[in-house]
């Protein structure tokens, strides 16, 4: 995977827009989006605003090591900063499912912590074809599993 595919903000904002209209065509109202931290934050905000929906955020990482580019065990914050619950049609937004392992973990997560979901559909731009989950929603389906480098990550190689 030495492969990188480098998006700028003018593709980025593009990519969000798709996902934005996926999720307005398809008729699912939610009543929150709750973004995964760090990179589901740009998506979740831009459907948050777009759809006009509270958002929350949740962190979780499995990358680690110098340029937090080896995959390891999954880290899941204990709470979730929200302004108010997290109850009823939920969208769980991430930039990418690359393996489907953190959507997975999270989705299974989210319903233990907070039993007064009741409907529970996700969201990210890419889709890697090795993920073993399949968002509900997403701008891309890339058929090679390259390593994508975000706008807002261009810091992480200084």
């Amino acid at each position: 995977m030495s492969d990188k595919l480098h998006i700028d903000y003018a593709q980025y904002h593009h990519l969000i827009d798709r996902v934005v209209d996926a999720v307005k065509n398809s008729g699912f109202q939610p009543d929150c989006v709750l973004g995964v931290s760090r990179g589901g934050l740009f998506l979740a905000d831009g459907l948050s605003r777009s759809l006009r929906k509270p958002m929350a955020v949740i962190a979780a990482s499995s990358y680690r090591g110098g340029e937090g580019t080896s995959q390891g065990e999954l880290q899941i914050s204990a709470s979730i900063a929200s302004v108010g619950p997290v109850s009823g049609k939920v969208l769980l937004v991430d930039d990418l499912a690359d393996t489907g392992h953190t959507l997975k973990a999270l989705c299974e997560y989210l319903c233990a912590i907070c039993p007064t979901i009741t409907e529970m559909k996700t969201a990210v731009v890419w889709v890697k074809p090795g993920s073993v989950f399949k968002p509900d929603f997403a701008a891309e389906y890339l058929e090679s599993d390259v390593w994508i480098v975000q706008p807002f990550e261009t810091r992480d190689f200084l």
